[in-house]
């Protein structure tokens, strides 16, 4: 049948199953706002205050949902304003579709009001794109962009749609999206490699099994469980695989890398065999590439093989869906037992605990009272910094897709819109973003989005008035130049959360601070806590650049070196 391009793109956003779309509208992609005019009984458009808004939600609801997240803007500078958030998905694996308009396919290439080559500038940053200069063109693209930006590796995808597109007529047949098997997923592994690593884990005496992100997206968290009890070994996880394993059994060990704990530091650089589980091997993680677990043979399981051999050479990779070569494992795997191991690992845990200035208001208080008080079950989103890394550390992950955190890209601004996202996919459980102030500016706009449509997330906001995370490097590696990393100015976060049509509290004490917590968690309305923590507390453990990981070190080894 004959639609008009406009209904045909709301109408493949249904055969997706997709409830909610985050964008911002313009002059170009009026005629798909138009169409969702007419469709908002069956799809909910949520206008967020800044197009880098919408792709953060989109990208929030995706991580805490595993859906794909979908955004929309217009030409031009609503489309540009999209580039960070897809660059942000992109580096995280996150599966998302943007959807963007652009001027009529005859006015392209002449510099027309508002045109841009969007689909040129994500080139770099999307897993695929597309431009649409046909309405009978769209179905079979959006189809293919859903398929695209959910199989193998996830990854956002940009669909580019021009004006024209969006007016006339096309061709639409619908479609019952099944299930197909995933070929990528299946992976290139064979039973010879499933084999080999099995005699690696056998012949083992201090195995150490290193989680990322990868393991979230497969699904592989009750195959990972039965793999860990089976080899009898420690786990530690990356930034991204946080949740993949229940942070609360006695075999974790806490993060590893640069602001990892001494015992995953320490274990990875101590054993004789490291198994990875979806994860790329960032700087972060390794510190010093050649004398990163120098001592162990390596196992690595990952979905793409571009990722095998990159960062770190490895005895084995196992390309494929970490589920699937996991429960592959576990069918063949005979129990292990690692005794004399294991007492070094708790030994370990014993001797370098997490600790942190317990005298006053800190950063790790606030998330050790939200981890209390929401029994380690709120979803918790971060933007970029101190306050991301206390939160990795002292919240106690037990279920994947709690955190939701720009890893790869880094990007301040991040939590809040991530936030609102989160809430519409999950809206039965809390969630809370947790930013600096230095990031809180960046997208606090995004409050008014919370207030419009009465969305009870929780902002809170360690404010320390500097970039807390530049200003610990200043002070450990650049003599204390503070180059322009001081924040001490006059804006009131209380009044503008309550501008913004929110409630807000600030807070200078450890027993005021548990008072709010415990009312934002109540309330039904967006809740901002503005905390008001010391300029110079530190995140430690912590790895020099370009030091190896086994140096971390923490406040006490500066002090005795002081």
């Amino acid at each position: 049948m004959k639609l008009k391009g406009s209904d045909i793109v709301v109408e493949c956003l249904l055969e997706q199953g997709v409830d909610t779309v985050f964008g911002y509208p313009g002059g170009t992609i009026l005629e798909v706002y138009d169409s969702l005019y007419k469709y908002q009984d069956k799809i909910n458009h949520v206008l967020t205050s800044h197009e880098q808004g919408a792709a953060h939600a989109a990208d929030g609801y995706a991580r805490a949902t595993g859906k794909v997240g979908v955004c929309m803007a217009t030409s031009g500078p609503g489309a540009t304003n999209l580039v960070t958030g897809i660059a942000t998905a992109y580096m995280d694996s996150i599966p998302l579709v943007a959807i963007t308009a652009n001027v009529a396919a005859g006015a392209l290439g002449k510099d027309s009001f508002q045109e841009i080559d969007i689909k040129g500038v994500t080139i770099p940053v999307t897993k695929h794109n597309f431009i649409v200069k046909k309405a009978d063109d769209l179905a079979p693209t959006i189809r293919r962009a859903f398929k695209i930006a959910s199989s193998g590796r996830p990854g956002p995808v940009l669909v580019d749609i021009t004006k024209n597109a969006t007016v006339e007529e096309g061709e639409y047949t619908p479609e019952k999206i099944e299930k197909e098997v995933d070929e990528q997923k299946v992976g290139s592994y064979k039973k010879a490699d499933i084999e080999k690593a099995i005699a690696m884990i056998e012949k083992s005496e201090r195995p150490f099994i290193f989680v990322g992100g990868g393991a979230i997206a497969s699904g592989a968290s009750e195959a990972l469980k039965t793999f860990v009890e089976r080899i009898d070994a420690p786990v530690c996880d990356s930034l991204m695989g946080k949740g993949a394993f229940d942070n609360l059994n006695p075999r974790y060990t806490g993060m590893l890398g640069m602001h990892g704990t001494k015992t995953s530091n320490l274990g990875v650089s101590r054993c004789d065999l490291l198994i990875t589980i979806g994860a790329r091997f960032s700087d972060r993680v390794t510190g010093n590439a050649k004398k990163f677990a120098s001592n162990a043979k390596k196992i690595h399981i990952d979905i793409d093989e571009a990722e095998i051999n990159k960062n770190i050479r490895v005895d084995l990779g196992l390309i494929g869906d970490a589920k699937a070569i996991l429960e592959a494992l576990n069918l063949f795997l005979k129990q292990q037992n690692h005794p004399a191991w294991m007492k070094q690992i708790r030994e370990l845990k014993e001797r370098y605990p997490l600790k942190y200035d317990t005298d006053r208001l800190t950063g790790p208080y606030i998330i050790e009272q939200l981890d209390l008080q929401t029994d380690s079950e709120a979803i918790i989103s971060t933007d970029v910094g101190q306050h991301q890394m206390w939160a990795a550390q002292y919240y106690h992950f037990r279920h994947p897709r709690q955190l939701l955190t720009s890893g790869g890209l880094g990007t301040m601004g991040y939590g809040l819109g991530a936030c609102i996202g989160a809430k519409y996919g999950v809206p039965d459980k809390p969630v809370i973003n947790i930013a600096g102030d230095g990031c809180f500016r960046m997208n606090m706009n995004e409050l008014a989005t919370a207030s419009r449509y009465g969305v009870p997330i929780i902002q809170i906001v360690f404010n320390n008035h500097v970039l807390g995370m530049v200003r610990q490097w200043q002070t450990l590696f650049y003599g204390k130049r503070y180059s322009n990393t001081v924040l001490h100015d006059k804006v009131d976060f209380v009044k503008v959360a309550e501008g913004l049509g929110c409630e807000a509290v600030r807070v200078t004490t450890k027993e005021e601070a548990k008072e709010a917590i415990a009312r934002a968690l109540e309330s039904d309305r967006p809740f901002v806590i503005d905390a008001i923590i010391d300029d110079d507390d530190k995140v430690y453990p912590m790895v020099a650049p370009g030091a190896p990981i086994a140096s971390a070190f923490d406040a006490d080894d500066v002090k005795n070196n002081e």
